[in-house]
């Protein structure tokens, strides 16, 4: 069994749209939230800036944690895939340090094909992971943190 991996993620919100890491796999695209995987002796916060710098090429100033879900593979739909991953995701409401238009990540993930603007009201038309943050950004859900396991 994998340990259990903590991950950094990015909400960057601008003009009522939302920066998303647009991905590809056997069913169609869907969108992350830029970020990933915490390494051993790095900060959280540290985490957050230097995989947006990987996934979008830009930097990014990491204000407060608003999300905080567990993902715990075998409990959802990719479970035939991803049984053995328990991850603690981290999100952080930030800002870009130089807003830009175009996007190029210095070490982008495997299944990633571009960076988008996604118009908040639109984040219920696409395949967007996590789900549960969705009405938070609608603002349609209270504020709440720490959300348990969910996809």
């Amino acid at each position: 069994m994998k340990p259990i991996r903590n991950s950094a993620k990015a909400v960057i919100i601008d003009r009522d749209r939302v920066l998303l890491t647009k991905n590809e796999d056997q069913w169609g695209f869907f969108y992350l939230f830029p970020g990933g995987g915490q390494e051993k002796g790095e900060d959280l916060r540290s985490a957050v800036v230097r995989e947006c710098l990987e996934e979008i090429g830009c930097e990014v100033e990491p204000g407060d944690i608003i999300h905080i879900r567990e993902y715990i593979g075998n409990n959802h739909e990719f479970a035939e895939w991803d049984h053995d991953v328990h991850q603690v995701e981290f999100y952080f409401a930030c800002r870009l340090v130089n807003h830009t238009e175009t996007f190029h990540g210095s070490n982008p993930d495997e299944l990633q094909v571009g960076v988008e603007w996604v118009a908040l009201e639109q984040l219920h038309e696409v395949r967007l992971y996590p789900h549960s943050l969705i009405k938070q950004l609608n603002r349609t859900a209270a504020a709440v943190c720490y959300v348990g396991d969910t996809n």
